[in-house]
């Protein structure tokens, strides 16, 4: 009688089920095609009707980002020129000028020089300012101006450029640009290899092997893997570079999401290199997605002690969808687990607060996990290391200076003054900070802290609203304290400002590798992670071996 009674309620409860997933499948289909139908309409009508000469594509293409920016930062659509920058980023290798760049104001700004790439080849460097390219006029163009570099193989490209104030001449000569995901590796030590992985391109996992065969060969006992600034990359290469020091058929993500063929167990797929040898990985607040699956399933499955500062915090998986006329969108689909459990998405871009900003998991609401050897993680804010460094953990005050190119500018300051230290490794000794303060207030430089634009902001809406005279004293006094706190941080932090400083400085002499070469003697994180390595005790009471 229990059986059939379970059995008569069971049947109903299923059937209704199917029911309401069958209406609610409708109900969403139907709304999608009514809002289609809509928004079809309106852009008809507004293209026609409109007093001036619209552009199609413009409108368009600014409609579609601006419902985006209302998700997640992830969900992106690229148009036709954005889907070329978004291939190179995966693949690695290009036809260009071997230059990191960034536009600004009407012109291009070199941000960082490639050894022996075309823009080195041609005596570009760093701070320079590119105001031509060919005949065009950058404060006339305004489409993406990186274009303008592309081209052939042995094209050659006429450029002109303001160098400190001057202005001059280069022509660059285009090649096969390769980005590399390690672009470096070497020895600390006699047992100690060190592998940086800058980012996660379809070569990761092949550079990462053959950097950590090279240094066994080499003698390499231990190994140091560098993810700092890491922003990540494909995922199949993530779980690839732990096959390289876990077993085949380890679990190492997970992705889980509302739709079916989305949700997936990624395994390791082949034989490892190495699964005894001693590993540490360094992160930073730079360290996301793909480089916090590698650190974080090496730390659940107490592979490798984790060291640093707590990493970025980006648990959502993008797919990229090819649309009608070579256009796609890139659609966060899912989230990643790692092998105890835990998602370590740190923002949560489904509730956002009255200004529009997600809101961050507070530590209070992190859930703990246990790795394989019971040792106690938490989810909800990125991979917190095992061995946390306080030093390295960044400021408001360093973020900044960073964001807004003081550290930049004034490295390029630096170096025009000290043009004869190609050779030997920057001394910024304290005289020299001191300097670096006294250029901030001789240019006038605003920090621009969150607070201070907060503040300025409040200032901008009371002239609106024609109130700004009732408040300008009082707002010129929090104005002159926050500032004056700004400058007391300067000095509260100043060991990390420095270390950013002689980090910018030292690739304006010696490029990228001439700065890992630094780190091999001189990282904070480098230091620590040898002084672990070399105490096998500490290492195996960290890891519970």
């Amino acid at each position: 009688m229990q059986k059939y009674f379970k059995k008569k309620i069971l049947i109903p409860t299923i059937a209704s089920a199917f029911l309401f997933v069958g209406v609610s499948f409708q109900d969403n289909f139907f709304e999608v095609a009514k809002q289609i139908e809509i928004f079809t309409t309106l852009f008809k009508e507004l293209n026609t009707n409109y007093v001036d000469e619209t552009n199609p594509g413009d409108l368009m293409d600014k409609a579609i980002k601006a419902m985006l920016a209302s998700l997640d930062p992830y969900t992106v659509y690229f148009n036709e020129q954005d889907v070329m920058k978004f291939k190179i980023n995966n693949t690695g290798e290009y036809t260009g000028i071997g230059a990191m760049i960034t536009r600004k104001e009407g012109k291009i700004i070199i941000k960082e020089v490639y050894k022996n790439f075309p823009a080195d080849k041609a005596g570009i460097k760093a701070g320079d300012e590119i105001i031509q390219i060919g005949d065009v006029l950058l404060s006339d163009f305004k489409e993406d101006a990186s274009q303008l570099f592309k081209g052939a193989k042995n094209t050659q490209i006429d450029v002109q450029l303001i160098r400190q104030g001057k202005k001059s001449t280069a022509k660059i000569v285009l090649d096969e640009v390769e980005i590399k995901s390690v672009p470096f590796y070497g020895k600390i030590d006699d047992k100690t290899g060190y592998i940086v992985l800058a980012h996660f391109n379809k070569k990761a996992s092949n550079e990462t092997k053959d950097a950590l065969l090279e240094l066994k060969k080499q003698g390499a006992e231990r190994i140091v893997l560098d993810l700092r600034g890491n922003p990540g990359g494909l995922l199949n290469e993530a779980v690839t570079i732990c096959n390289l020091f876990v077993p085949k058929n380890e679990v190492i993500v997970t992705t889980k999401s509302k739709i079916e063929k989305y949700n997936n167990t990624y395994k390791t797929a082949f034989e490892p290199v190495d699964t005894e040898i001693p590993l540490v990985i360094i992160v930073n607040s730079k360290s996301a997605s793909a480089s916090e699956i590698v650190s974080g399933a090496l730390q659940d499955l107490d592979r490798a002690v984790v060291v640093g500062s707590r990493s970025f915090g980006k648990g959502l998986v993008q797919k990229p969808v090819d649309l009608t006329y070579s256009t796609q969108l890139k659609v966060t689909i899912s989230r990643y687990y790692t092998p105890s459990g835990r998602c370590i998405q740190a923002l949560d871009y489904a509730h956002k607060d009255k200004n529009g900003i997600a809101v961050r998991t507070e530590e209070k609401n992190y859930t703990a996990f246990k790795t394989r050897k019971g040792r106690t993680v938490y989810d909800g804010g990125g991979i917190l290391p095992d061995v946390e460094i306080e030093e390295t953990k960044s400021s408001s005050i360093a973020d900044a200076l960073l964001k807004n190119d003081v550290i930049f500018n004034y490295a390029t300051v630096y170096y025009y003054k000290n043009p004869n230290q190609n050779n030997q490794t920057p001394n910024f000794s304290d005289a020299n900070y001191q300097d670096f303060k006294n250029y901030i207030k001789t240019q006038n430089i605003a920090f621009n802290t969150e607070t201070e634009i907060a503040l300025k902001n409040t200032l901008a809406i009371a002239k609106k609203e024609k109130i700004d005279t009732a408040i300008i004293n009082e707002y010129q006094q929090l104005l002159a304290s926050l500032q004056k706190s700004e400058e007391q941080q300067l000095d509260q932090n100043k060991l990390e400002i420095k270390n950013l400083l002689l980090d910018e400085i030292i690739k304006r002499y010696q490029y990228q590798e001439g700065l890992y070469q630094y780190y091999l003697k001189n990282s904070l994180e480098v230091k620590k992670s040898v002084s672990i390595l070399n105490n096998p005790i500490e290492y195996k009471k960290i890891l519970k071996m």
